[in-house]
């Protein structure tokens, strides 16, 4: 009787606690379904994050951002698919999945990088959504909103209290990130509609399909491109991190491009027409109005569209600070998951500051996706031809930590692997010069294809390379 007891309470234990980046998760601990899934990266991508990634690539027009939306994202979340299997299959984190490539030693600057760069999406979002609460502020209470004078300690308000809403939503990890996007999502699609609404009821489709940015401002389809790739480019490396915990291939690999998708368009597609319409209205177009918030006051949108800004930067950084703590796990053994999840949260509250003293909120955005495309898309590509080409799905869970074994190479680094990263980040920056790729597909796909191409060939003579 105790002995059974004592199964069930281990059973317990094993459902409700986090998994660090190379425990891999066991089956009965696999809680998450297909609507979950969904649900998730619905909440991950209908937030103002995509709503100002909208408004940067609405600079290459209507037809052009449009292009740039529907043929960029969904390639990029086949791409996450086949990271969210490889996750699935082995139970581990997506960054514990660059182990067998990287080495054990040599996955640490990927996660090191894959840390910040979560970290940085979580001060974005909660920017965006402290912007919205100072303009909440000033229409309640009379404080000054962002952009006008004396406006920083409102947006420290904001900031602090964006935080505490993160923090709940994380308190106990995978759950609570279920449970916050089970009632997100439902309020997400009620708003988003409505939003929706009140963005067309101002400016008519026929406007927005007819304007132009003014000379000189037009932006390139491919550098739209890039800047669309690297942003939902940079949800990949979040994915294993859910996918190990769902119940069936399908919720790993159909629900999360399903929900990405829908969420993604979606919100990409408001700030396209909200950024044009409030430049339509306004006679001036500034691209570094394209945050949500400004869109939403100009257009005298209302409190509800604020609090939808709100409601969508915590389903987001739910999924944001998940990756980033785990990430934190595969780089010292000493963290454990959950309070590696809250130190995340606690530093990108306080990265959430530097914007308030950037001259251009819009410059530092960009320059934030050029780095996510040019790090993470060769490295993506490496995983991807490393598991199911070069090693045919063979990773062993019970190896990512033997300092003898398999994936052990050169004092713990693969040097070939990182050779080709650097390639790949090389062609990358070559590339984004091109004519040929600044007008049609931007640098990042290519970048992608030329360094799977040659992890490839090297991985097939790379003597150091321990095959079982």
């Amino acid at each position: 009787m105790r002995e059974s007891l004592k199964s069930e309470e281990n059973l317990e234990e094993g459902v409700r606690r986090e998994y660090a980046a190379i425990e891999p998760v066991p089956e009965e601990a696999r809680v998450l379904h297909f609507a979950d899934m969904v649900a998730t990266w619905i909440g991950a991508n209908a937030n103002n994050g995509t709503w100002y990634v909208g408004g940067v690539v609405a600079g290459a027009a209507f037809s052009g951002a449009i292009f740039t939306t529907v043929v960029s994202n969904p390639i990029a979340y086949v791409v996450m698919a086949l990271i969210g299997l490889i996750g699935f299959n082995v139970g581990i984190s997506t960054m514990a999945l660059t182990r067998p490539a990287f080495g054990i030693k040599g996955s640490i600057l990927p996660s090191v990088l894959n840390t910040l760069q979560f970290i940085g999406w979580t001060a974005v979002n909660t920017f965006i959504g402290a912007i919205s609460i100072s303009f909440l502020c000033r229409d309640l209470l009379g404080w000054p909103a962002y952009g006008e004078e004396k406006a920083v300690p409102t947006m420290l308000f904001g900031i602090v209290l964006m935080s505490i809403l993160h923090f709940l939503s994380i308190i106990t990890g995978h759950r609570s990130v279920r449970t916050v996007e089970r009632v997100g999502v439902v309020l997400i699609l009620i708003l988003g509609v409505w939003e929706s609404v009140a963005v067309f009821s101002h400016i008519s489709l026929r406007e927005i399909m007819m304007w132009h940015p003014p000379a000189g401002k037009l932006m390139p389809i491919g550098s739209a491109m890039d800047a669309m790739v690297a942003f939902s480019l940079g949800w990949v490396p979040a994915i294993a991190e859910f996918t190990r915990y769902c119940r069936t291939k399908a919720s790993a690999t159909i629900a999360p491009m399903i929900g990405a998708n829908l969420g993604l368009f979606w919100f990409a597609f408001v700030g396209i027409v909200g950024t044009i319409a409030t430049s339509i209205s306004s006679g001036v177009y500034d691209p570094n109005n394209s945050d949500p918030s400004t869109i939403v006051s100009k257009l005298g949108l209302g409190v509800v569209a604020f609090l939808v800004i709100i409601l969508t930067s915590t389903t987001a950084n739910a999924v944001n600070l998940m990756a980033a703590g785990v990430s934190l796990t595969n780089i010292t053994k000493s963290l454990k998951a959950l309070p590696a999840i809250w130190c995340a949260t606690i530093v990108s509250a306080l990265v959430t500051v530097i914007p308030l003293f950037l001259t251009s909120f819009l410059h530092a955005f960009i320059l934030f996706l050029d780095y996510i495309g040019m790090v993470f898309g060769p490295l993506l590509s490496i995983v991807i031809v490393d598991y199911y080409i070069l090693r045919k799905g063979d990773y062993i869970a019970s190896d990512l930590d033997d300092k003898e074994g398999r994936y052990c190479y050169w004092k713990g680094y693969n040097i070939t692997t990182f050779i080709v990263w650097l390639a790949g980040i090389a062609i990358f920056l070559l590339a984004r010069k091109q004519p040929v790729f600044t007008s049609s597909i931007g640098a990042t796909y290519p970048a992608m294809l030329a360094t799977g191409l040659l992890y490839y060939l090297a991985g097939r003579g790379d003597i150091t390379r321990k095959m079982p």
